[in-house]
């Protein structure tokens, strides 16, 4: 495995090439897209601190792409006990969600990644004060989701999406939209406050998304608290 900076014309492309077809897949789930030599994705070439980001991109690649391919475990405590040393008193209004937002309540859930959900002006602060842990500049990400999408690796990949969209609640509300939104507990991991969605929620969205057994651990749980 091996990793390309190349620029053509306004288009600055990372490059993961040389990877061992095991390994395809879990280049894809990151959103590379297969190119001649590998697999890649492009940004404006004018991005600021671009090349300092593709070195944080360069030192990281392999680990995130085996830890994405399930081939290495992913230390998803430790990245968040490191995000919090990053973040310290910064105000940044920001929740965390997805199977993060399960796993520091205490089920048996083993996180991918960490997704954080913020505003506009908390995706571009993120950016900064993750700066010598981003492997993809924060980019406007215009026909998806949100504004904005953040990729930082921390021990393990922390995401975030800043100005998440009303749409994604239509037709049924999501465990990262408003209607999570207008719902968050806050639950006390490690001595911090973290707040997270509601948990019929996450259950309601699991159940959609045919994910069985993370759908049978949070009944369970919620058995368990009654």
């Amino acid at each position: 495995m091996r990793t390309i900076c190349r620029t053509m014309g306004q288009r600055t492309s990372f490059v993961v090439g040389e990877l061992s077809p095991a390994y395809h897949q879990a280049a894809r789930d990151l959103y590379y897209s297969p190119v001649d030599d590998g697999f890649a994705k492009a940004y404006p070439a004018d991005t600021p601190h671009l090349e300092r980001i593709y070195r944080n991109f360069e030192r990281r690649a392999e680990e995130m792409i085996l830890q994405m391919a399930g081939v290495r475990p992913v230390p998803w405590d430790q990245a968040l006990l490191g995000f919090f040393s990053i973040l310290g008193d910064e105000p940044v209004d920001w929740w965390l969600a997805g199977s993060g937002a399960l796993a520091v309540r205490g089920l048996e859930i083993a996180p991918r990644d960490l997704d954080i959900i913020t505003d506009d002006v908390g995706a571009q602060r993120l950016g900064v004060l993750l700066l010598d842990y981003l492997v993809e500049p924060v980019q406007p990400s215009e026909g998806w989701i949100s504004n904005w999408f953040g990729r930082a690796f921390l021990h393990a990949r922390l995401e975030w999406v800043g100005g998440v969209h009303q749409s994604v609640d239509q037709p049924l509300a999501t465990d990262f939209g408003a209607a999570a939104a207008s719902r968050l507990e806050t639950v006390s991991w490690h001595g911090k406050a973290i707040r997270v969605p509601p948990l019929d929620l996450q259950l309601q969205v699991s159940e959609r998304r045919g994910l069985t057994e993370r759908a049978d651990r949070i009944k369970r749980y919620l058995m368990q608290r009654e």
